[in-house]
Formats: structure tokens, sequence, C-alpha cells
């Protein structure tokens, strides 16, 4: 039996990257997942992904900073279905810049798509949440929330209060039968570090700091959501799952 068959799953950012591969993934599984991003192509894409191989996926163009886009989204998703069983705040950005220089504009922007957001639509998901009665929240944090290096100091703050936000959550929504965990990847191939990743000497330094030696896959990152939003994680809430091939716990 597929391992999330008739869930209804809510990914944001799931346009690319992580949230692309999840989508698919629990699609796999048996969920209908509704395909949330901003770029309204990039959310086509991923659903027409998914019909391709026989899912189900409807895709929504939503910016998760805007309240309005917010009320739509979960609006849309109580007509169509009543519920929600999964909901990953998987939506973040990021940017390189010194702490000295970064400007009130950039921490506030970044500090709105990978906290803010984050908490806006968990709360006012609870309702949809609740209906299901087994459901489930994942945030998608970062090795960076506890392992730092310069120039992130911006998105490291922001993936460190997820992280705590998440177990803050999972003591008050266990009431209601919703567990809340994270996953904090490590560095990935995506859009978002490609930039980084191009330079040869950075790549191999981050390689070989690297016990298992390669960078994470979104493939990877998408089993320990699907593990998570599984009824295999019952009895699981509060936890943080590093996903990062060593790279945290090595010398």
């Amino acid at each position: 039996m597929p391992r999330l068959e008739n869930k209804i799953a809510l990914i944001t950012g799931a346009g690319g990257g992580f949230g692309r591969a999840m989508a698919e993934e629990f699609a796999r599984q048996g969920a209908h997942v509704f395909i949330c991003d901003r770029d309204e192509a990039s959310a086509d894409e991923t659903a027409q992904a998914i019909a391709n191989e026989g899912g189900a996926a409807a895709p929504v163009r939503a910016d998760v900073r805007d309240k309005g886009d917010v009320a739509s989204l979960l609006s849309r998703v109580e007509k169509d279905f009543g519920r929600l069983d999964v909901l990953v705040n998987n939506a973040g950005i990021t940017q390189r810049e010194d702490f000295r220089h970064i400007s009130d504009e950039h921490w506030q922007e970044i500090l709105d798509v990978n906290l803010t957001a984050a908490m806006r639509l968990s709360r006012d998901a609870l309702g949809l949440l609740r209906v299901s009665g087994r459901s489930s929240i994942t945030n998608i944090s970062s090795i960076m929330a506890r392992v730092h290096v310069r120039q992130l100091s911006a998105y490291s703050t922001t993936k460190a209060a997820l992280a705590g936000m998440s177990r803050a959550m999972a003591v008050e929504y266990a009431a209601f039968n919703v567990r809340v965990n994270y996953l904090c990847p490590g560095y990935a191939e995506t859009a978002m570090t490609d930039r980084i990743l191009r330079n040869e000497a950075v790549r191999k330094g981050l390689i070989d700091r690297t016990p298992l030696g390669r960078f994470a896959s979104p493939g990877d990152i998408a089993k320990a959501a699907l593990f998570l939003a599984s009824d295999e994680a019952a009895f699981i809430t509060g936890e943080g799952l590093t996903i990062d091939g060593g790279m945290s716990v090595s010398l």
C-alpha cells in the first residue's frame, strides 16, 4: 500500500528543488498534492510532471508572504477536500551578505519568507489539520541552523528560529493530534546552491568535509520528508532530522 494513500498534502515552494522532489515523491505514494509556488509556470511544470506519472496534483500560484494569497490557498484546500493531512513549509530564500552590511530590507525579506510565512501558514491551517485527526507539519530548516559560514547570517538566523518554532509548535499542536518536525538538509544540488557549487575549489572543499563524499540530492530530502509525513513516524514530534552526509558532525 502506498505510504500516503488518500492523504492531502500542501507543499510550499514546490516549483523546483526540494519542493518539487517532495511533491513528486508524495504523489507517487498516493497523496493528492497542492503545489504552491509564487512562480505559476514552475508550479504548473511540477503538477504536469506528476500528472505524467499518473499522480494527482493541483498547482496554486501563491506568495507565502501575502496574507491574502495564504487565505485563498487554504480556502482552495477546504473547498476541494475539507481537510489537510500533510503541510510542508519548504519555501525559502537566501542572500550572501556580510552581517555588517545587511540592510533592514534584506533582513526583513528573508525573515518574512523563511520564518514568518511558515508561522502564518501553520497557524492558519490548523483548522484543516485538526479535521484530519492524524496530520503533520514538516518545516524545512538547514544545517545552517547550527553550523555557520560567513555571509549567511540572516539565513542561518531564520533557520535556527524555524527549528525552535517547530519544537514549540510540537508541544502546542500535540493536543490536536498534529505532529510537527523539521528537516536540516546540508549542501545539495539545487538552484539555490548552484552559484556556490560551480566554484570547483569550493565544491571540492565541501565534498572533502562530507564523510559520505557527495552532496545530497533533492530526492534524499524528499525521502526523509516522506518518512516524517507517513504513519511510520506516528509517534515522532518535535524532532529535527539532519540530512548532510555527516558534514555537521565531522572534524
